[in-house]
Formats: C-alpha cells, sequence, structure tokens
C-alpha cells in the first residue's frame, strides 16, 4: 500500500468508525508506527485534514464541525515521483505564458503543490531551475486580449475585436463567436467563426488591438465541423482545399524525420534502400517550405509540381544570397 492509498485508507477508517486507536490503524494499514505518524502530521500540517486526538476515546476522529457528517480528505492525491512532473509542468506552463497571463490564476495550485512536497520556498525554486525550456521567435500579446478571448472562450460569448492583418497592415471592426484557443509555434490563436464574412477564421491573439466580452451567446457549431474546416492543412495555414504533398527524405536523416509528426493525417513508409517517403495533407505551402528548408539537402519534393517548383525557387534565393 503506497502513501495515496493510506491517506484514502486513514479518511475511510475515521469515517467509519468515528473514532479509531493507533494501535487499530497501525493493524488495518500494516505500516510502523513511525510511518503512520508522519501520515498524521502530513495529513494534518500540509493538507489541513481536520483529524484529531481524542484522549478520552484514545483515538482520532474528525473535527467536531464534521462529526455526523460527510469529510473528503482535501485535495487530489499524488504521489513523490507526480508532484515533481507537475513542478515540471508548471516550467513548461511559464515557457508558453511568459507574462504570467494564465499562470497568475494557477499560482495557488501550485503553491499547494510545493507544500504537499513538503519543501519550502527556496527549495521549490531550486526543483523549478532544474527545467530549462529554449524557445526563439516568440510573438508577445497584450495579457488583456488573452483573458478576455479566454473568458469568451469558456464563457460561449460573442467578441468585438478590432483585429490588425499581418500582411496589409489593415484595421477592420469584427463581431465574432469564439470556438477554441490554439496554441502553436510560440504563438497563440483564436479559432473563431466571424459574423462580418460569414464563416470560420483563425486570428492570431497579438493582431487583436482591442478586444470587448459582448452580451450575446457565441454561436454554437459542431467540433467536428471546426476540425474539417481549420485542421486540415499544415501548421496554422487553414481553410481551402486541401493537397498532398510527396516527400523523400535521405536515409541519413530518415532516422530522426521519421520520429516527427508533420501532420495527424500524414502516411510514411521506409524505402528499400533506407530513405522514407512521407505523404501529408497541406493547404498553404508557406509553413511547410519553411520546414523542408530546415532539411535542405536531405530530402526530395517528389509532388505535386507547385510545390516542388516553389521548393527548388527557395533554394536558388538561398544560393543567390550567398
Amino acid at each position: 500500500m503506497d502513501r495515496t492509498e493510506r491517506f484514502y485508507k486513514i479518511e475511510a477508517l475515521i469515517r467509519s468508525r468515528g473514532c479509531i486507536s493507533f494501535a487499530n490503524l497501525l493493524e488495518a494499514l500494516e505500516v510502523s508506527p513511525a510511518t503512520l505518524k508522519r501520515d498524521l502530521a502530513y495529513l494534518r500540517e500540509r493538507l489541513d485534514a481536520p483529524i484529531e486526538y481524542d484522549a478520552g476515546e484514545n483515538g482520532y476522529r474528525f473535527g467536531q464541525q464534521w462529526r455526523g457528517g460527510k469529510h473528503e480528505l482535501p485535495g487530489v492525491w499524488f504521489n513523490e515521483a507526480e508532484l515533481h512532473a507537475l513542478l515540471t509542468m508548471q516550467q513548461m506552463l511559464a515557457g508558453l505564458d511568459e507574462q504570467g497571463v494564465v499562470g497568475r490564476h494557477l499560482q495557488p495550485m501550485f503553491d499547494k503543490i510545493t507544500g504537499m512536497l513538503g519543501v519550502d520556498a527556496a527549495e521549490a525554486d531550486e526543483l523549478r531551475r532544474r527545467v530549462r525550456l529554449i524557445g526563439t521567435a516568440r510573438r508577445r500579446m497584450a495579457s488583456e486580449a488573452f483573458e478576455t478571448v479566454g473568458s469568451a472562450v469558456v464563457k460561449r460569448r460573442r467578441l468585438a475585436i478590432r483585429y490588425r492583418k499581418k500582411k496589409t497592415g489593415e484595421s477592420s471592426e469584427r463581431e465574432v463567436s469564439p470556438q477554441r484557443l490554439v496554441h502553436h509555434r510560440h504563438a497563440w490563436y483564436l479559432d473563431a467563426w466571424c459574423h462580418a464574412s460569414d464563416g470560420y477564421r483563425r486570428f492570431a491573439l497579438d493582431g487583436i488591438e482591442s478586444a470587448a466580452l459582448l452580451d450575446a451567446e457565441a454561436r454554437a457549431v459542431p467540433l467536428a465541423e471546426l476540425e474539417g474546416e481549420l485542421d486540415q492543412g499544415y501548421g496554422i495555414f487553414a481553410g481551402g482545399t486541401p493537397r498532398e504533398a510527396e516527400l523523400v527524405f535521405s536515409a541519413e536523416t530518415a532516422a530522426w524525420v521519421s520520429r516527427e509528426e508533420w501532420h495527424p493525417a500524414q502516411r510514411s513508409e521506409f524505402l528499400p534502400d533506407g530513405r522514407w517517403r512521407l505523404c501529408l495533407p497541406y493547404v498553404d505551402d508557406t509553413e511547410l517550405l519553411m520546414d523542408l528548408l530546415r532539411h535542405a539537402g536531405q530530402v526530395e519534393v517528389v509532388a505535386p509540381q507547385p510545390l516542388r517548383e516553389a521548393f527548388a525557387q527557395r533554394l536558388r534565393q538561398a544560393v543567390a544570397s550567398l
């Protein structure tokens, strides 16, 4: 029986018997007296469990406010390895949430996790410093816009936004029905139904200059329909008719590239000579070409011909710039 199971068992024994002696707890849990003392101390001091020692009954019971009622010990139970993993996830969240927009709301939970580990603030900070995330080309956004958009997604409310297009720099006022938030390559996006254009659109959050929550309910759309419209392309680019790219990677790089997922709907196989063939859908070739350039000299674009020509043109431009 691990510590988590013992916590549940202690709670169940006290609830069922009202008051239980130390000896009876030892017998039921089959642990040493020192271990049981540590468990009881941890439950009371770290998890605020209202367990008291009743000298008159010579046993442990819940506090007066819980007697005769149903009590569940607080929190979700984790073992030490799981708690360490959660602290690692905290660092990953911090990497996605550079401005602390989400993190400050979750900080009380992480403080509780630190307490469950039984370490002080300095030790917890040292644990967090053992995880480092390296990222480049992060795109900053206004925290107010993120919180407003996030609230609209959760509350299923419409938004009035002012959005600036990156290619033209033009700004426009739009009313949208938010559907989901998307994080891709260090940037956040909002998938929404745009009432102005009467269709699905993907908005970069750093392009939202202002956002106001409206009273009107968001238009309800099936998630499968949203995914079918916006998830068919490669990377963040969506909308339009998907095409299929056929790529062949050299044997030298195949061992590594074959472990990567380029697209959920990709098909792949190893060729007899050790090369790796990858077929995947794309709508816009912009992001796909960027990724292919990382493997210049190690990948052949077999089809379609327009993608093959565009890749060759990028390579010629790269050589010409030397």
